[in-house]
């Protein structure tokens, strides 16, 4: 070898040199300033099924931060819960701890496999760490092999005392007598303690055709007030009723408004009328029934012509009187005798 080229290649190995411990260098610094992780687990032995506590520490620099993932792949393990701390101040940078919550079913040594944690700086991932895979021995459960087996038990019977029972039995059916008996008094006649309805100061059917007249007027079914409009026209003849038989009609439902004409004597005919009319009513009123403007105006006369009907018409007063007169006239007596009699009783029952 001649002495130039010993002298070139000893320039070459001795810049080489210098190349390689520069790099030593370089990379003995990015080695100190690199994130790094560490995995401990709180033990290396668990039963199957038990939770497994995993202690994660990240040491990175504080203008970067730890993005945990959403989900990990851990198979043959899985993954419960994740719960990560705030990171705290550690030598020149920061550590973030975490610990991680994970369950097996299989038996054996298992391996928990390594996974990847992002680091960031708020707008992209920067670097990327990985934990050391870590074995865990997964168990089954220890079992009591130094007793026998014992059969199965039945269940087990409840003693039960029936003598003890029957008084609250009884109990029990005396209260759902006394509300059923409780509830239909109150449906007939609630808030009441008379048994009829007042006598009204003027004919029930003036108020009545008064009225229907009034809600004929009026502009409800020009503003498509279905509803309200059949509600008025109930209320009027349930009103009506009241005043003309003395029942609670306001008060009840339509087939106890119907049995209840029944046992005034109304006659079968005119109560199919009113069952009739106060069922069409029900279903605009409960079943949101809405029927047309002929139909509401049909109604109207319908009401109108069962109050014309049921109206009470009192006997003529001139053949009350001659009735009366005829009554009060005894044999021998003159016409204008009994006539005389009939005042003088009248003003003596007038004064009180």
């Amino acid at each position: 070898m001649s002495r130039g080229s010993w002298g070139g290649n000893r320039r070459a190995a001795i810049v080489s040199l210098l190349l390689a411990c520069g790099a030593l260098g370089v990379g003995g610094d990015l080695r100190g300033q690199s994130p790094r992780v560490a995995i401990e687990p709180d033990t290396t032995e668990i039963h199957v099924g038990d939770p497994l506590a995993l202690r994660l520490s990240v040491e990175h620099p504080a203008d970067l931060a730890v993005r945990w993932p959403d989900s990990l792949s851990l198979g043959p393990f899985e993954a419960l819960a994740l719960e990560a701390s705030p990171p705290e101040a550690y030598g020149e940078g920061v550590r973030t701890p975490a610990v991680l919550h994970v369950t097996a079913f299989e038996l054996g040594e298992l391996e928990l496999p390594s996974f990847d944690l992002e680091l960031t700086d708020g707008a992209s991932v920067t670097a990327t760490v990985s934990t050391d895979p870590v074995v865990i021995g997964v168990t089954t459960v220890g079992l009591d092999e130094s007793g026998d087996i014992r059969d199965v038990k039945g269940p087990r019977a409840i003693a039960r005392n029936w003598l003890l029972l029957w008084p609250w039995l009884l109990l029990a059916v005396a209260l759902a007598g006394v509300g059923y008996w409780w509830g239909r008094r109150r449906r007939r006649s609630p808030h009441r303690t008379d048994s009829r309805p007042p006598v009204p100061a003027r004919p029930p059917h003036e108020i009545a055709l008064e009225a229907l007249d009034r809600l004929e007027a009026s502009p409800l079914l020009e503003r498509g007030e279905i509803k309200p409009y059949h509600i008025e026209v109930s209320r009027i003849i349930r009103a009506y009723l009241e005043g003309r038989y003395r029942i609670w009609a306001l008060e009840m439902i339509t087939p106890d408004v119907i049995s209840s004409l029944g046992h005034a004597g109304v006659d079968p005919g005119l109560r199919t009328g009113f069952e009739r009319f106060l069922e069409a009513c029900d279903l605009v009123k409960f079943a949101k029934r809405r029927p047309d403007e002929a139909a509401c105006r049909g109604i109207l006369a319908d009401a109108r012509t069962l109050v014309e009907r049921t109206k009470f018409v009192p006997p003529p007063p001139a053949a009350e009187s001659e009735a009366t007169a005829a009554e009060a006239t005894a044999p021998g007596e003159t016409a204008a005798d009994g006539a005389e009699a009939t005042a003088d009783d009248r003003t003596e029952a007038a004064v009180p």
